[in-house]
């Protein structure tokens, strides 16, 4: 899942980001409006975007705020992703005013992590894009809610970024999804780490799925990526005959 941080409060945003990135969610943070607009116009693929209400970097009529214009600008490209507004203006004109704009929640500064946590949550279940919280694709179950998972009945304890990667192959499944797609929704946007971080991870997964004895479901497309079948090989099928 790919969050999208507009808020100029540096360290504020950088609080969000590791709460998110810890959460196995991946994430980019723009400081101001321009950056922010621009940043949803260049990837219009985010799940969900936290919104400051209060941002720099534009000039608009009137009194209303910079984050208004922002979301009107995100609603206008995307009518379905949800958008969680931060304000510490606590007005009930200023929350109907921030929903009528296209937020779909709305939470006053200063906040508790935990509750951020949770409308993100929340947010993610109810949106329209949104598919079955459990998901399951040859055995292994992945509940997005609970952050577990479990292969034919057995738990597999899984680390945030595992559960990312994971997640979005199987979200994926049937398609090849390469490296580089999983970096863009597994980890953060300014990502520098080492390059075989996907290879390694997959071979993470690989070893808690089969730990069991069970066949191993990530298939490697060598030169395109990876890939989750939806349904078993053939050959699999016959030798369990």
């Amino acid at each position: 899942m790919k969050v999208l941080i507009i808020e100029d409060d540096v360290r504020l945003a950088d609080v969000i980001r590791r709460s998110l990135g810890e959460a196995g969610y991946a994430t980019h943070v723009a400081h101001d409006a321009p950056s922010g607009i621009e940043a949803f116009e260049v990837d219009v693929t985010y799940d969900l975007v936290v919104l400051d209400l209060m941002l720099p970097g534009l000039d608009v009529a009137g009194d209303e705020p910079a984050g208004m214009t922002v979301c009107r600008r995100i609603r206008e490209l995307d009518t379905n992703v949800p958008i969680l507004m931060l304000t510490a203006l606590d007005g009930m004109r200023t929350k109907v005013e921030g929903l009528d704009a296209g937020a779909d929640d709305y939470l006053v500064k200063p906040f508790h992590l935990v509750e951020l946590l949770a409308r993100v949550r929340a947010l993610l279940r109810r949106s329209p894009q949104a598919q079955a919280p459990v998901l399951t694709v040859r055995g292994v179950a992945l509940d997005a809610s609970t952050r577990t998972a479990e292969r034919d009945g057995r738990r597999i304890q899984l680390t945030a970024k595992e559960f990312a990667v994971l997640e979005y192959l199987m979200r994926n499944a049937g398609r090849i999804v390469s490296s580089t797609e999983l970096i863009d929704h597994a980890w953060d946007s300014n990502y520098e780490g080492f390059s075989n971080v996907v290879q390694t991870y997959i071979r993470y997964l690989r070893q808690k799925l089969t730990a069991g004895g069970e066949p191993d479901v990530i298939e490697t497309r060598r030169g395109s990526g990876y890939v989750i079948e939806q349904s078993e090989p053939v050959e699999e099928l016959r030798a369990e005959r």
